[in-house]
């Protein structure tokens, strides 16, 4: 199974509760994951962000293997870098486009 995580919240607890599922999920031996992916975008782009709320939890799921997605429309709308993110943080041209991607290729969607 492969499961994709939207962050897209102003909200700085339903960030840290998508984060805290998305690593609740790689501890879970009752599910076989295959992967796992966070896409940001909008004000949920926060963690992702060096320095930013939550940016420690970021680095932590980015070493489990988890690929963690960073809309550059919103990098662009919010005039942050690549260099601003945490490193491991992989850019995508759209994160809308990138959730049609990975739910076409089977990914479930979850947006707490």
């Amino acid at each position: 199974m492969q499961t994709v995580f939207h962050l897209i919240a102003d909200d700085p607890t339903q960030r840290e509760t998508a984060l805290t599922i998305a690593e609740n999920l790689t501890m879970d031996d009752s599910v076989e994951i295959d992967d796992i992916a966070i896409v940001a975008q909008a004000e949920g782009i926060e963690p992702l962000t060096a320095g930013g709320d939550g940016s420690d939890t970021v680095e932590s799921l980015l070493e489990t293997g988890i690929s963690v997605k960073a809309c550059g429309n919103t990098l662009e709308l919010k005039d942050l870098a690549e260099s601003d993110l945490v490193e491991g943080v992989e850019t995508v041209p759209s994160g809308g486009g990138e959730l049609t991607r990975l739910q076409s290729e089977g990914y479930a969607y979850i947006r707490p």
